[in-house]
């Protein structure tokens, strides 16, 4: 609870430095999006209640650009491509795999807050399809058997070998 007072100051010390500029809600959003990972609902409100706007030209903001996360990311972002080249060789059974795997839904976070599963449309790999991407490495030519094996491989020691 401590850290997350410490980061709502952080917050606090950003409005101030932006409040009486024009446009202040985009770099405040940003600003909030790199101290808590997100910019959920208690955030938004802060904010909002911080520049002097409603709750819901915050939300608004925050939901068309998608730069912004109403809800925390995992330590480890797992990016499918779902453009054409790796949708026709496959990547919708990659997908269906890791979600099986990770026991969670596109767009969803494991609840120890390891993995975020999301489908994007095109990663720029398209030679390698289907391709996937964890934090930056580039995973390609995938079949859903790898999947477990590259998954244990971003596991704990401990959690691998169970």
């Amino acid at each position: 609870m401590e850290g997350s007072k410490e980061k709502f100051e952080q917050l606090r010390a950003l409005i101030e430095s932006h409040k009486d500029q024009p446009g202040a809600l985009m770099p405040v959003l940003q600003g909030a999006q790199g101290i808590f990972g997100c910019v959920s609902e208690d955030v938004q409100k802060f904010i909002a209640d911080g520049l002097g706007v409603t709750l819901s030209e915050v939300y608004g903001v925050a939901t068309f650009y998608s730069q912004f996360s109403l809800h925390p990311k995992g330590e480890y972002l797992i990016s499918v491509c779902l453009g054409t080249a790796c949708y026709v060789k496959g990547s919708q059974s990659i997908l269906d795999k890791l979600s099986e795997v990770l026991h969670i839904p596109v767009g969803g976070t494991t609840p120890d807050g390891r993995f975020t599963l999301e489908a994007t449309r095109c990663l720029g790999a398209c030679g390698l399809a289907p391709v996937m991407m964890i934090n930056g490495e580039v995973y390609g030519r995938l079949t859903p058997d790898q999947v477990p094996g590259i998954i244990a491989k971003y596991q704990p020691a401990s959690e691998a070998q169970a």
